[in-house]
Parts: structure tokens; sequence; C-alpha cells
């Protein structure tokens, strides 16, 4: 059976998401992050050398990084469904925004977390002069690259209803957790309806529930 090493509050979540969506068996190995850390727990290296979640486990195939998970779960399970036929327009938009959502969405939302921390972490005597330094970074190059990318997101979503076309697919579950994170982090949602009801209508999604119901709390679904 289909085995996804779970780790709390991760792009895991969308791939329990996405066995639902599609009504595929599977099952969940949990994993929690360390509570002062928030990292990946050192269980996760048996599974995969990276040591990150998501991981798949299936008879000899041992597959990381969400969008090559999605994708095979596609391939192998989905028989036409969750993506738009091959050869057309709103496949390789598809295809398009499963790239994007961790190659260009995700970097500088990984940014906004760790200036934002920085401070926090920093040495009681260093830390005023890390508070100067993580603002500056993030007023001049973090938050104008992200607004770019929020306004991008709303354009897009005024295109079509969803990110790949008029149906729901794949790539709207793999845009789930940047909109998420940026809703969480950086207000992504202030003055962007569209983005705001694309998130109101995932997770009114009845496959959407059930994977938090076997994946346990998500932060994000809040």
């Amino acid at each position: 059976m289909l085995t996804v090493h779970h780790l709390n509050n991760s792009r895991s979540q969308r791939v329990l998401w996405l066995l639902e969506e599609l009504g595929v068996p599977y099952e969940i190995k949990p994993y929690q992050r360390d509570a002062a850390t928030m990292l990946a727990p050192p269980e996760l290296r048996a599974v995969h050398p990276l040591g990150k979640s998501p991981v798949v486990t299936e008879d000899d195939v041992t597959l990381a990084e969400t969008g090559a998970i999605v994708e095979w779960v596609i391939e192998r399970y989905g028989l036409g469904r969750l993506a738009p036929p091959p050869g057309s327009a709103e496949r390789l938009r598809w295809t398009y925004w499963l790239h994007y959502s961790e190659g260009s969405a995700m970097p500088p939302l990984l940014l906004k977390l760790v200036f934002g921390r920085l401070p926090v972490s920093a040495p009681a005597l260093l830390r005023p002069l890390v508070n100067a330094i993580a603002g500056k970074a993030q007023a001049s190059f973090i938050d104008p690259n992200l607004k770019t990318h929020f306004d991008y997101w709303e354009a897009e979503l005024g295109k079509s209803e969803w990110f790949a076309g008029a149906e729901f697919s794949a790539a709207d579950v793999m845009m789930s957790f940047p909109v998420e994170a940026a809703a969480d982090r950086a207000g992504a949602l202030n003055g962007r309806p569209r983005l705001a009801a694309f998130l109101e209508k995932i997770h009114a999604r009845p496959a959407y529930r059930r994977a938090l119901e076997r994946g346990g709390p998500y932060a994000y679904a809040d």
C-alpha cells in the first residue's frame, strides 16, 4: 500500500489531500517537528537521505519532492482526473503551476519566515542590530518581492476560477501551501478577494476536510 511519511504542519498535507480527492487507499506514518527548532525529526533520514517530508513509499518506490509526488500520483492513479488533457493549453498551464509553487513561490516565503525569526533567536545584546538588519531586508527586498507574487496570483485567478483553468486540478493542490503560508505569514489576502475566495473554496472541499481528519492538526487550515 502507498505510505505517506507525513510531517505535521508541512507540505505533506497536500499529498494526503490529493489522495483523498482521487480516492486512493493509503496509510500514514506520522512525524512531529522538534518543538524548539521546528525541524523534522532525524527518523525521516532513514526514509530519504534529506530527511524531509513529504516522502511516499510503495513497493520499491521511494519518492520525495511534492511536485514529483503529485505528478507520479496523477500518472499512476489519476485516470484522467485532476489534470487537463495532455497537449492542451490548460495542461501547459497546469505543469507551470505545479513547478512554480515550489520553485518561485516558496523561496521568498521562506525568507520571510527566516528573517522574521532572526531577531528572536539572536543574543540579547545583538538583538537591536539583528532586528534592524532583518527589518531592512524585509522592507527593501522580501516584502516587495512577495507583493509581486501575490498580485500575480490574484490576477491569474481573475482569468479562470482555478489556477490551471475552469476546473479544479492538482495545480490548485500544489498552490494551496504557498497561498496558505502567504496568508499566515505575509497578509496575502488583504485587498485580494480572489485569493481569499480560493482559500475558502479549497478549505470547504470534503476531500480537504478528510485529509485533515487523517493527518491531524494543520495550522494553515484555521
